[in-house]
């Protein structure tokens, strides 16, 4: 007679039943944390950045976001929202959900000078977290042909003899385009009218093309064809050193401006609350894109160098220039209704 089993006895085969049940769940179910994510990226990013199709930042936002998508196999779009100097991008990234799955890039200025000029509604140094920088680069100062200054020395002695007449387009007020005329004209003690342009790009250049403008500070890759052709003249570089793609025009200290210097850079931010996960996946992932034959090539082209950083370092020179502009808009009194 065999022994009846007790109440909570289980056959062998329903005790296997169960384990096998169990161990399945426990693949299915859902993991808390990070770690046990959806991976990422599952889904299109956008690349947002606060000015003009055709300027800067968008000429380089285009094909790192382009390299981005081969390499993730999903979309990475670039999303242009121009005004007030890159505040309005800034801010819906600030308040953008901190998934990875939205993205700024923006140049120094509108990181660490703006700030300083306008009321924002979000912190500079709190609300972003800096992923990579990915290029750094000299300005070129041009002129329009009809400008009789060649060099800085011809440009002082002109803008002395008549104060407040010449002009220089920017990007918009706080722009580092803009920082560059007014340090120029502080360290000269000359007076020129500063121009905004509504995200700078396209309407500035025709502008200037034109004669309608005198003067502008600009990216050297973006003045390129038009120095090239003769539509404009360059009178230096912003830079401590001339640039390779500018064979022959010296620094705008050596033409004429002694201790003149500025130059800017560009990057990818995330909201600051953003995994350090994803963001060093896509420090690494970026890293990549601009260690490519086909974006050394470009940036060269474009007058930009290649600065790999760290997340940290990258944090580090965005604290640095921060205070940097800060002393500089405070000590020439650059306004907001310039």
């Amino acid at each position: 007679m065999h022994p009846t089993p007790g109440r909570n006895a289980e056959p062998d085969s329903s005790r296997l039943l169960w384990a096998v049940l169990v161990a399945g769940a426990s693949l299915i179910a859902p993991h808390p944390g990070p770690g046990y994510a959806q991976p990422y990226p599952s889904k299109p990013i956008r690349l947002v950045h606060g000015f003009a199709t055709g300027g800067p930042i968008d000429v380089f936002s285009r094909p790192i976001a382009q390299k981005l998508s081969e390499s993730f196999k999903l979309q990475v779009v670039v999303d242009s929202r121009p005004g007030a100097t890159g505040t309005i991008a800034n801010e819906l990234i600030a308040k953008s959900a901190p998934d990875g799955y939205t993205l700024l890039a923006a140049p120094s200025s509108g990181m660490t000078a703006t700030p300083h000029l306008f009321k924002v509604n979000y912190s500079p140094m709190g609300d972003f977290a800096p992923i990579i920088q990915i290029g750094e680069f000299p300005f070129v100062l041009v002129a329009h042909p009809s400008v009789p200054a060649k060099t800085a020395r011809e440009l002082i002695v002109l803008a002395k003899a008549k104060p407040g007449v010449l002009t220089y387009g920017s990007a918009g007020i706080g722009s580092a385009f803009h920082l560059a005329g007014e340090l120029f004209s502080m360290t000269a003690g000359v007076k020129m009218l500063h121009v905004p342009y509504r995200g700078g790009g396209t309407a500035a250049h025709i502008d200037l093309i034109g004669g309608r403008l005198d003067l502008m500070w600009d990216s050297v890759g973006l003045m390129l064809p038009y120095l090239q052709a003769g539509r404009l003249r360059a009178i230096g570089v912003t830079g401590p050193r001339p640039s390779p793609a500018l064979p022959g025009i010296p620094t705008v200290a050596d033409s004429g401006l002694p201790g003149y210097e500025i130059s800017g850079w560009l990057g990818v931010f995330a909201p600051a609350a953003t995994p350090k996960e994803i963001i060093g996946f896509l420090n690494a992932s970026i890293a990549k894109v601009l260690a490519s034959p086909e974006i050394k090539e470009l940036w060269k082209t474009l007058a930009m160098d290649i600065v790999p950083s760290t997340p940290e370092q990258f944090a580090a020179r965005m604290r640095f220039d921060y205070e940097r502009y800060g002393k500089l808009i405070k000590s020439t009194g650059v306004k907001i209704d310039q």
